[in-house]
């Protein structure tokens, strides 16, 4: 099969009879440079434009936006291509770009980060690290502070300070305990002062960071570990088939009840003492440690497959102490960076725990990442 990204396939679209007297695609039909700048004669311009001084100044060559068969935009269009005044659209500088402000809250404490799907590119420049790029590139191998433990840069200062005072801001830390009103069993089994993103309104913009900034760094390090299925709630399946789901076919109540009724009394008999549950495939959260909180945290395996952990504050100017250290290695990472991202794995070979803060405060972002 050709490759077809490699930039050398064209596709012809013809819209109507012709006769072809020559081969096509001719060259002189196909930009040799993908890149190309210069200014265009249109039939139609919208959105943002500069109209001469001289054309508003005659009644007869004034912009006209109504036509009871056009919108205004293709009115104005169609106005001055009948009057033979020529419209051109320029890329040869970079004036700005379009932005969207439909769902921008000035109510809400930093509006600009919760403007990922709205204004991407601007989001993009205000929170993605700088050097976000060159972690994939090919003479450039990754951080790796322990074994299997890999850091990166991703996100930007503003990024971190911003994401403390959203958090500070809502303030409504849980207690510490064993007991969390917030998860569908109400026991939190490695208990931390943290706040869960959908308290703030920003899991959905995770869960997109997740998906599209984090997953394309765990599959530098971690190797054939990526499969996406939409019709997952988290768009992961570990070990994909050609398959329907029971939902598909409208099964999905009947397969549930029959699990239930038949198969889960064959499993408790075989395997005693386990009694499953609904699992949660994402926790996306704030932990906050302070001396006089909780400054430390008890060894621990997460639950997930690998685990992800922003520094959002610095070691040495926000606080003393912390950092993680994983106990089969004996191996600390204490110096973290704020915007870079710990990754490891998170059941079985990566026992770890939070090292204590003596002074300040400090400020972690964490996803267990559980397919």
């Amino acid at each position: 099969m050709p490759n077809f990204s490699a930039g050398r396939f064209y596709f012809l679209s013809l819209l109507l009879e012709l006769l072809l007297t020559k081969y096509l695609p001719d060259r002189r039909l196909i930009p040799r440079y993908v890149n190309c700048r210069g200014l265009w004669n249109v039939p139609f311009i919208s959105n943002c434009y500069l109209v001469n001084a001289t054309l508003l100044a005659h009644e007869d060559t004034r912009p006209v936006y109504e036509d009871p068969e056009l919108d205004p935009d293709m009115s104005f269009a169609s106005a001055y291509r009948r009057r033979n005044v020529f419209m051109y659209v320029s890329n040869r500088l970079d004036f700005g770009h379009l932005v969207n402000p439909d769902s921008y809250n000035v109510s809400l404490t930093h509006p600009d980060m919760y403007q990922l799907f709205d204004n991407k590119l601007d989001w993009e420049k205000r929170y993605v690290h700088e050097n976000y790029s060159k972690n994939f590139e090919a003479d450039r191998a990754p951080l790796q502070p322990c074994p299997d433990v890999f850091w990166f840069p991703i996100l930007t200062r503003r990024f971190t300070k911003e994401w403390i005072n959203i958090m500070e801001n809502y303030g409504k830390w849980s207690d510490g305990s064993n007991y969390d009103p917030r998860l569908s069993d109400g026991y939190e089994n490695v208990p931390t002062r943290d706040i869960h993103m959908n308290q703030v309104g920003l899991e959905a913009q995770w869960l997109y960071f997740l998906q599209n900034y984090v997953r394309p760094l765990q599959e530098l390090v971690y190797l054939g570990y990526y499969h996406f299925d939409s019709r997952l709630e988290n768009g992961y399946e570990a070990v994909p088939t050609r398959d329907i789901h029971m939902t598909q076919v409208g099964l999905d109540p009947l397969w549930l009840e029959f699990l239930r009724v038949y198969v889960s009394p064959l499993q408790q008999r075989a395997f005693t003492g386990y009694l499953d549950y609904p699992p949660r495939s994402l926790m996306n959260f704030v932990v906050r440690y302070r001396p006089d909180e909780q400054p430390s945290l008890k060894p621990h395996h997460d639950s997930s497959t690998y685990t992800i952990n922003v520094a959002l504050n610095e070691v040495g100017v926000d606080y003393e102490g912390g950092g993680c250290r994983f106990i089969r290695y004996n191996c600390s990472v204490t110096d973290t960076k704020p915007g870079w991202m710990l990754m490891h794995p998170g059941r079985l070979t990566h026992y770890h725990e939070g090292l204590r803060v003596t002074k300040g405060t400090r400020y972690i972002m964490i996803s267990f990442v559980d397919p």
